[in-house]
């Protein structure tokens, strides 16, 4: 089978990109009968894997940039990729994120990923105007009627868009994610000492880390805002935050963030932003830290605390969309819109090192339920099913 991809997200950094990038790979790695072509924007930046064949629409902007909240795909970009992808052929056409969808005029068979239903549920803190979420919603409408079958990365997304977005059950495919393999529990204890003392973290702080994006509904804010009363119970306590902190792409509210880190003297000392790291140094983190957190009001799948589990870092997360079935026992849940529960949490966790151990042993069993070869075998069935061969 002839599979197109669209791969317009190939070079973002975020979930998205890191997604598609890593699941055709683990396509292109087995030997199952089926081929792929991916359909760029623009020439790629990162490499693609070995064996899968390329095409470039020559789009004037790369769908990165047009990632912003208050960014949009021009159309004429829209109609190049429309017609590199039906020049393609393919038996099935694949969009991995449903955000970089784009109109098709073919008949072929359309398989669209939609990880969540995040901007559906919290449209104000997604986008930064009404008409962003008007041209949103009828990207969306069109995607779910353009597609044949619809994927998704864990069942509580596949439960929200049959009844957010009234897509059949039926119609809904429920794939799943992989750590990295930079993700593993660390043996060398120099380089996690050497990744800490980069970021100004002393062999003594215990480390609460955030990986993530900077969107309002990651709630980060609320986890700034607990720390004063976490550092009143363990002084020794320091929150790492690791993500991008530029403000491009993506409407975030990172300046409410610096300032919500300097506004208590006690807090802002103890609080470290890190920017953008590789995931070898964020594995090494992790490995030093007490806990990773994501205080996150939803997630459609939530890649970091697999990440974290794969290193053997207990998990402190919220208890929305599909992180109870990520990270199962491996943590603690906590309501996100309860800053007192987030801080018990995290208290609890830091108060009691057996209770850390036990999550620790817990979340490495927990990680070998994920991998992208696993994934990889559930999207070739629902390649399948979209074609008719299932």
């Amino acid at each position: 089978m002839h599979v197109g991809v669209d791969a317009s997200s190939w070079d973002n950094e975020r979930g998205f990109g890191r997604f598609t990038r890593s699941l055709v790979a683990a396509l292109a790695a087995r030997d199952t009968g089926f081929r792929y072509t991916l359909v760029f924007d623009r020439t790629p930046e990162r490499p693609v894997p070995e064996g899968v064949a390329t095409t470039v629409a020559g789009a004037s902007r790369t769908m990165a940039a047009a990632a912003s909240g208050k960014g949009a795909r021009a159309g004429a970009d829209m109609i190049s990729m429309s017609r590199a992808a039906s020049r393609l052929g393919a038996d099935l056409f694949f969009f991995p994120a449903s955000y970089a969808f784009y109109p098709m005029l073919s008949r072929v068979p359309k398989l669209v990923c939609i990880h969540d239903t995040i901007p559906e549920r919290f449209p104000d803190l997604i986008f930064p105007t009404r008409r962003n979420f008007r041209l949103w919603q009828a990207k969306t409408w069109l995607a779910t009627r353009q597609a044949r079958r619809i994927l998704t990365v864990s069942e509580a997304s596949a439960r929200d868009i049959s009844r957010i977005l009234h897509v059949p059950r039926a119609r809904i495919d429920v794939t799943t994610e992989g750590a990295d393999a930079s993700f593993r529990p660390q043996t060398d204890p120099a380089a996690t000492a050497k990744a800490r003392a980069r970021h100004g973290i002393a062999p003594e702080d215990r480390v609460l880390l955030y990986i993530g994006g900077f969107n309002r509904h990651k709630n980060v804010l609320a986890l700034i805002e607990a720390m004063p009363a976490i550092l009143a119970a363990h002084p020794a306590a320091r929150l790492v935050i690791v993500g991008r902190v530029t403000g491009e792409r993506f409407w975030d509210n990172v300046d409410d963030l610096k300032e919500g880190a300097s506004r208590d003297a006690r807090a802002s000392d103890r609080i470290t932003f890190t920017g953008e790291i590789t995931d070898a140094e964020m594995a090494c983190l992790l490995g030093g830290a007490e806990a990773l957190v994501f205080p996150s009001l939803w997630e459609g799948f939530g890649l970091p605390a697999l990440e974290a589990m794969s290193c053997g870092t207990p998990v402190l997360a919220s208890d929305r969309g599909s992180l109870p079935e990520i990270v199962g026992d491996a943590g603690l849940l906590f309501d996100p819109a309860d800053r007192a529960a987030l801080t018990r949490t995290a208290i609890r966790l830091l108060s009691d090192p057996a209770l850390s151990a036990e999550l620790g042993a817990r979340a490495l069993v927990r990680a070998r339920s994920f991998g992208w070869d696993r994934a990889a075998e559930l999207a070739e069935a629902s390649f399948r099913r979209t074609v008719g061969r299932a």
